[in-house]
Formats: C-alpha cells, structure tokens, sequence
C-alpha cells in the first residue's frame, strides 16, 4: 500500500501561528437541512405511532426482518449466552476493565450532606440516582464494547435502577462483545434498534420502551441531532465531535512511540484530530520520519492519512512553557504529557478531558481499562466540560429546614429584599413568619 502523508508544520513563532491554528481547529457538528428534516419525522413517527414505527424504520434502514417489536428485544438470559460465545480471553479483559471502571467511579460517589444552624435551620443537599438512563450504542462491526462499559457501569455505580440500551443490528449482524459487555456492566434490557429512532424511543417512550431521564452514548450525525432535538426532554451526555489527541513532547521519547499515538486517534475517522507539541525541531522532523515509515502498516492507513493530512499537525514551539500556552489554547480531549518530569507541568494544564502522564502512558489504556472514562469533551469543550462520570447520573436536591426563630430571622431578610423587587406575595410570605415580638422592632 503506498500512502502520501503531508501533516501540516506550524511554528509558534510565526505571526500568523494564531489564525493557522484556530482554522485547523475548527470543526462544526451541523446537520444540513435534509438531516434535520429526517430526524424530525422520524420522531414524530415514533411518538405518534410507537412500536410500529420502530420495526418499520428498523426493516427500512437496517434490513432486519422484523415482524414485531418482539424480534428487537434482547432478554438477560441473551446477554448471559454472549458471555459464552466470546474467547475466554476476551471475557478476561472484558471483566478486567469492567472491574477497573468500576473501582475508580466508586470514588466519584457523592453522598448527600447536611449542617444545622445555631438556632436550628437545617441546609444540606439530596443526592439521588436517576430512575432510568438509556444508553446508545452504535451496532455493526464498528461498534465498540468498551463504550458500554464507560457508559453502563457509572450509572450502575450511581444507583440508576434501570439501564436499557439500544443498538442496531444492521442486516441482522450482532456483536457478540458488546453484548457480553452489556452483560458484564448490568445493563437491564436491550432493544435492537439504532438511530434517530431510538433515541427517540428512548426519549418519550413506546408501548415496550420505557422512557428514561437520560440518554447516553456515542452515535452518527442522526443520532447527534436527535439528541439535540430531544435535550429537554430527557437530559444527554454531550454532543461529540471527532476525537482528538494532543502530544506534548519535550522530544525525548521513541518517535516511533509518538508517531502509533497520533494514529490511535486518526484511525478513528477522517475527522479525527492528531496533532504534536514540541520545542525540539529535529524531533519533529524524526516523528514526521516515524510517520511515514509507519504508516503503509496501519490496516486504515487510508483513514489514518486522510485525517493526518487534513486535521493533524505538528507544532514547535519556543519551549514546554509556550506548549502548555498551547495545550490549554486547543483545550483537548486527550493529552498526553510525553515528558521527563509530567507532575511538574501539571499545574500549568488547565483545559484538558483527560491527561495522560509520563512516556509509558498511552492514550489508548484510558480508552480501554485504566479506570477513568473514556467519554470525554471535544472540540475545545474541555473548557467547561467534564468526563463522563457517576455525578452524570445523579441529581441534587436543596434541603432547607427552617426553625421557628430561623424563619423570623430570614423572614426580615427576604422581606426586604422581596419588596425591592415589588413582589409583595413573596415578602408577605415571609412577614407571616416573623415572630410576633420581632415585628415592631
């Protein structure tokens, strides 16, 4: 196979490096006006008419034989049956990860809390688990087992009764992992359906899908404008873009180390973004180097390519101070600190989804079976966006519990300031509560 990389060289010196690296970033997750028409009847054939519209849109779109919303449905006992279908190594991983997922989103838990007052008013906070989540997997041969684990056990984790997913069985093709997988993580009930319809069945619900509060997961552009069509409706994760990596390098480790990083992301799609960080020059031309030696080694070389030599880049910079300026500018979705001493240029990292430290990290343990989730903010979101996490599928609630001299006092307070906004029911509210010898004072 030959292939012609061409990844982009910028200079952070250069006087136009700015404009050269927010057009590189740039990238817009919108549906075209077709797109948005089609995922807007499709929803409204599902709230309309339930079931049916779910097997039909199914025979349509995934050439499944479906005769009833019966033939969609997948019981415990199926789930259980794919745990003996896959190798016993691949249930080893499968149950290894699982355990890691689980043990390092057990920390996130948070429990609810509460203080008294020295007059006795109580304030806290009610956390509780959501009733139901739904959980979007995308089906075929590109789907990904380890996606249902980062997204099935925090709900799991956070005390979510119920998880039901959804995946599509193009032409009646099951993933055998991503069943077991479901398995593994304690997913509740499977339907096997996909796209807009099955977010949107998720959403509102039909006559055998339960609605649910919140709905997450990776999906294609129908599914990401569903999920924008529904938000309010029921809550979602995010809407993702390409994933990204940024490598920060102080151009000491193995090129060859760098170069297969890049490609882990680039494989993905075309979109996908991989760009390097460095102040070494000579170093970056040994990537570009270990790029090209790779590359016809690659079995998506083709797609490796298209996104190197569209999104990718590698960047010098004046020195690891003016990358982490630079790291913090993209803002992210992987970063991997590929330097001598990563805990010292910590504190600097300020925009990032998840960081990877050291030279033995990869990126791709995070995808798989570190422990922290792989759903992560792209698209420069990590600037006010998180991972994936338990607090996702938990909901807080204020406490307030006031005593008899606590509502006196706060009564004062609110009253003032209810009657500055001229909202007099609210202030009266607050008056009747005024011990009776306060009130003349």
């Amino acid at each position: 196979m030959t292939v012609s990389t061409a990844i982009a060289r910028l200079n952070a010196a250069d006087p136009d490096f700015a404009r050269h690296l927010d057009h590189l970033l740039s990238w817009e997750s919108v549906s075209d006006d077709a797109v948005n028409q089609r995922v807007l009847d499709i929803i409204k054939a599902v709230r309309e008419r339930g079931d049916a519209a779910l097997v039909e849109f199914t025979q349509r779109f995934d050439g499944v034989d479906a005769k009833s919303i019966d033939d969609l449905i997948l019981n415990r006992a199926r789930l259980e049956l794919a745990l003996t279908r896959i190798t016993p190594v691949q249930r080893e991983a499968l149950e290894k990860a699982a355990n890691r997922v689980r043990i390092y989103h057990e920390r996130q838990k948070q429990d609810s809390w509460q203080y008294t007052e020295a007059d006795g008013t109580v304030l806290g906070q009610k956390v509780t688990p959501l009733d139901r989540a739904g959980l979007y997997v995308p089906g075929g041969k590109a789907s990904y087992p380890s996606s249902v684990l980062m997204n099935a056990i925090p709900a799991k984790v956070a005390g979510v009764a119920e998880v039901v997913m959804v995946v599509p069985t193009p032409r009646g093709e099951v993933n055998e992992l991503v069943l077991a997988a479901a398995c593994i993580a304690g997913v509740d009930r499977v339907f096997t359906v996909g796209g807009a319809q099955a977010v949107a069945a998720l959403a509102y619900g039909t006559e055998s899908v339960p609605q649910v509060d919140k709905i997450v997961g990776p999906g294609n552009i129908y599914v990401a404008t569903a999920k924008r069509h529904v938000f309010g409706q029921v809550g979602i994760d995010m809407i993702a873009g390409p994933s990204e990596i940024l490598v920060v390098c102080d151009g000491q480790t193995d090129p060859d180390w760098i170069a297969m990083d890049l490609f882990s992301q680039a494989e993905h799609d075309e979109d996908a973004q991989a760009i390097l960080v460095s102040p070494d020059a000579a170093f970056l031309d040994r990537v570009a180097a270990s790029i090209d030696k790779l590359m016809p080694t690659m079995e998506r070389a083709d797609i490796i390519e298209k996104s190197i030599n569209g999104r990718g880049a590698l960047i010098q910079v004046r020195d690891m101070q003016q990358a982490m300026e630079v790291a913090n500018r993209i803002a992210p979705e992987h970063l991997e600190l590929s330097v001598a001493d990563p805990q010292a240029w910590l504190p600097h990292i300020r925009h990032a989804g998840a960081i990877f430290m050291g030279r033995h990290t990869s990126e791709a343990l995070g995808d798989y079976c570190a422990g922290p989730n792989h759903v992560l903010p792209t698209s420069g979101t990590a600037r006010f966006s998180s991972p994936l996490g338990v607090y996702d599928f938990q909901k807080r609630s204020s406490i307030i519990f006031c005593s008899e001299q606590g509502a006196s006092d706060l009564g004062h307070t609110a009253s003032v300031l209810a009657r500055g906004e001229s909202l007099t029911a609210h202030a009266r509210s607050a008056e009747y509560r005024i011990l009776t010898q306060e009130k003349g004072n």
